[in-house]
């Protein structure tokens, strides 16, 4: 709000009386009510919408897990099989070692994006701009 604007408001303050002001304030009152309700739908809709993105996030990693398992113990048993004749203790510690690095990767993997992870961003931004607002309009 500019000085203009709040000159403006201070005139009409001034001039008017109790019962204005009494009006002034059902309508900041109504109008804060508005906001909370448009807030939480918000709110509502990006719960709705993280829940689903979780929901398939988890079936696709399940079947990841899944086939990823059934890879591995195919590659183990060919691997194994193939090099049993030569020395099957190299061929299982290098097979170890390999799922060991693999483990690895899934875990920094992992940390970057809890790290990354941002909850409701467009809820939390909005509320910001909200206080803000308000901020600026009451103090």
């Amino acid at each position: 709000m500019n000085e203009s604007e709040n000159d403006c408001l201070v005139e009409t303050t001034e001039k008017s009386n109790a019962p204005g002001l009494s009006d002034a304030s059902k309508r900041i009152a109504q109008r804060i009510l508005v906001l909370v309700g448009n807030r939480f739908d918000l709110l509502m809709i990006e719960l709705q919408e993280e829940r689903e993105v979780i929901i398939r996030a988890i079936c696709l990693l399940m079947a990841m897990a899944i086939f990823g398992l059934l890879a591995c113990i195919a590659i183990t048993a060919v691997i194994a099989a193939a090099f049993w004749k030569d020395s099957p203790v190299a061929a299982l510690l290098a097979l170890a070692g390999f799922y060991a690095i693999a483990g690895i990767i899934c875990y920094i993997l992992l940390l970057r994006l809890k790290r990354d992870w941002s909850f409701l961003p467009t809820t939390l931004e909005q509320l910001k701009k909200d206080r803000e607002c308000l901020d600026k309009t009451f103090l």
